[in-house]
């Protein structure tokens, strides 16, 4: 989601761009294997996840940096840094995470689940649902498609460039409502005409959690947690109540730029997150995101179909080889192939990872957004660096 030209948060899983000069300390907690199978995983390939994980917490300054991996039908979970800044507290193996923009994937699977159901047409415009709702300078629902939401070609300016982000602090235990947060979008004139370029805007997926509302006559969060947390049986992931701000136990504390004019960094653990809403409220662990991207691929969330139409791409102009469908991005991969998944980006945690057609499953955390300890750029690659290395090596 976007703070400034220089900052964003829940955005693509991609470069957070911010500075900031702090000196912080962590100290590297050995993974402990759970059993003889998973240490016998770490042996291997984890080896250099966890040189990857080390360097994050190490050079780019991340208190805390953890993985979870499935490979080859072992899994293992390794972790670097402290829980809490400035200690040494142990990281907490697969702890609590907030979610961020994976929040999307989740989204599109119940819309696309709705579209298997006769509900929702892709190719119909956002009008026939939402009628009246999506109207402003150059911005017409008329004109925007229920695909053109999903994929981001929509052209909808984004909410979270425009509700103070930017001063993290002054908002960070503030709750909005939806129809505020499209408000605010729908006063700033459209970025482009619908259909003719890509660009990342958390509004799509506002509208997108709407639909969902409109056409079940039930909560968005309702929807998700019956239709996707319930069915993937993921135990840790939860869309938090309205007014909960704290993250389920065990977790590594998060951490973020109280502003991005003044560079100090706050404890962003407990935070309101209504703002993310169905761009980007959960809350889970790096093994559920990866057993959900799995299960996804696998075809057991979504009909073939409609698996087909969310792997249908556009470029996605944030990295050489990355492209966007319906709410995943193929990222390319090293070692040849490419993985889908989401990432997320929210004040106190960067989640990546996803799964590929081979079977493999990767979920990555850290506890602070790029950019709040140290280079932005430089960080943000590391972080794609190292769950690149979760997959290919």
């Amino acid at each position: 989601m976007g703070r400034t030209k220089t900052a964003s948060r829940l955005r693509k899983g991609v470069l957070v761009i911010a500075a900031v000069s702090l000196v912080g300390s962590a100290t590297t907690i050995a993974a402990v294997a759970d059993t003889p199978r998973e240490a016998t995983a770490r042996a291997g390939g984890s080896t250099a996840l966890q040189r990857s994980l080390d360097a994050l917490v190490a050079q780019e300054r991340f208190p805390a940096a953890f993985a979870w991996v499935r490979k080859d039908g072992r899994t293992s979970s390794l972790v670097s840094g402290s829980a809490r800044l400035g200690g040494k507290v142990p990281v907490p193996r697969d702890g609590y995470v907030r979610a961020g923009s994976n929040t999307k994937t989740f989204t599109a699977v119940v819309v696309l689940q709705l579209v298997a159901e006769g509900k929702v047409e892709l190719d119909e415009p956002i009008e026939t649902y939402l009628p009246g709702v999506v109207r402003g300078q150059g911005i017409d629902g008329r004109k925007i498609t229920v695909r053109q939401l999903l994929q981001h070609t929509s052209g909808l300016p984004n909410y979270t460039e425009h509700i103070g982000l930017e001063d993290f602090e002054k908002v960070q235990h503030t709750f909005f409502q939806p129809h505020d947060l499209l408000t605010a979008a729908l006063a700033h004139p459209a970025d482009f005409a619908p259909g003719t370029k890509w660009k990342y805007s958390n509004t799509n997926y506002l509208l997108a959690g709407m639909l969902i509302e409109k056409v079940t006559e039930r909560p968005v969060q309702e929807q998700i947690t019956e239709r996707v947390i319930r069915k993937a049986g993921l135990r840790h992931t939860s869309w938090p109540q309205p007014g909960d701000q704290t993250l389920p136990r065990p977790h590594a504390r998060g951490y973020a730029l109280s502003s991005v004019e003044n560079g100090k960094v706050i404890d962003a653990t407990r935070m309101d997150p209504s703002w993310g809403g169905a761009a980007g409220q959960l809350i889970s662990t790096p093994s559920d995101l990866a057993k959900f991207a799995r299960q996804l691929l696998d075809g057991k969330l979504l009909a073939p179909a409609q698996l087909a139409e969310m792997r249908k791409t556009v470029d996605a102009p944030l990295m050489p080889g990355w492209r966007y469908g319906l709410g995943v991005f193929s990222i390319p991969l090293s070692c040849g192939g490419e993985y889908w998944g989401h990432g997320g980006d929210i004040d106190g945690y960067e989640t990546r990872g996803g799964a590929t057609d081979d079977g493999r499953a990767v979920g990555l955390a850290v506890t602070a957004l790029p950019g709040t300890f140290g280079d932005a750029e430089k960080s943000a690659k590391a972080v794609m660096s190292a769950t690149d290395t979760a997959f290919c090596n």
